[in-house]
């Protein structure tokens, strides 16, 4: 351990840890509070708190500019290297795999959104609702993303889980619809086999309400296998979305003739964050995420106006 390092470990370092709590939401440019302000709030004397930000600068976290009496401005800053000398953790959510522009666009607004919140944000990336639901309860994560069809169903399994989030329509797929391997087909039919993905609460429930009251063979599958499945004959039809374009742009397909999948399909359109009741700290942090940025973000990576980054 360096002895700058070391010095957080002493009285200045003690107020070093406490104040870049405060600069890790002071924007660059901005004018920091004043020495005065930092004894108020923190109860160490001026040469404790003239030494912490010494400490900081020291450490790189920050550049600090003295501008008379404008004040002292914060010139430039290291956000990870500041919340690390915070001792300020992340807070861990779980993503669908990020294989459509819409998903790639949802990371990278939540990871921008939080970047200047005291904690960050994690993600991982896998594959089903159902898998995502399972790391939830088992607390591997502290939310996750799914649609508001899906967070809707489980809720009326399990009560202990709420909605914290909801970024709208068309924020997690665009829609749905059935794909056909051979293009004359416009509609389910009997005898058909059917691809469904049980560990896909969408998929699978509007599978089985397209399908009701149809003679057909419910194959399971993953969902990521339909392009394949599809081309290859293994399967007449799947339920899938339009924003894997390699799908779209292969196979004829066709919207939804039950009047349930209909209505449900609309509310698989919007993402949501999932998360158990009694996690009110994970609540207030997310009430706090400027949901309008991260769909303004969400938009500007489907329009390929900024580069993705999750």
């Amino acid at each position: 351990m360096s002895r700058v390092w070391e010095s957080l470990y002493s009285k200045n370092g003690l107020a070093a840890k406490e104040i870049a709590k405060q600069l890790i939401s002071i924007e660059e440019g901005e004018r920091i509070p004043r020495i005065q302000d930092f004894e108020k709030d923190f109860q160490f004397g001026r040469g404790t708190i003239q030494g912490a930000l010494k400490i900081l600068e020291n450490l790189r976290a920050v550049r600090l500019e003295s501008r008379g009496h404008l004040g002292t401005f914060l010139v430039a800053k290291d956000l990870d290297l500041l919340k690390e000398i915070a001792g300020i953790g992340s807070i861990m959510g779980a993503m669908p795999l990020p294989y459509s522009s819409l998903y790639e666009g949802l990371a990278t607004g939540i990871l921008e959104a939080s970047e200047n919140m005291l904690s960050r944000i994690d993600l991982a990336y896998m594959r089903g609702s159902k898998q995502r639901l399972h790391g939830l309860k088992a607390r591997r994560y502290d939310f996750i993303v799914l649609s508001q069809l899906a967070a809707e169903e489980e809720i009326k399994e399990d009560e202990s889980l709420q909605i914290a989030v909801n970024f709208g329509p068309r924020t997690y797929v665009t829609a749905h619809q059935i794909f056909f391997a051979d293009p004359s087909n416009d509609r389910m039919k009997d005898g058909m086999r059917v691809g469904i993905d049980f560990t896909s609460i969408d998929q699978s429930r509007l599978t089985a309400l397209e399908c009701e009251n149809l003679d057909v063979q419910l194959v399971p599958i993953n969902y990521m296998q339909v392009f394949e499945m599809l081309q290859k004959g293994s399967l007449d039809a799947a339920v899938w979305n339009v924003d894997d374009t390699r799908t779209n742009k292969a196979f004829k397909k066709a919207d939804f003739r039950s009047e349930k999948a209909k209505k449900l399909s609309e509310k698989a359109t919007s993402a949501v964050i999932l998360i158990e009741k009694d996690r009110s700290e994970v609540l207030e942090y997310l009430s706090n995420l400027d949901v309008q940025k991260i769909t303004r973000i969400q938009q500007k990576v489907v329009k390929k106006e900024i580069i993705p980054h999750y």
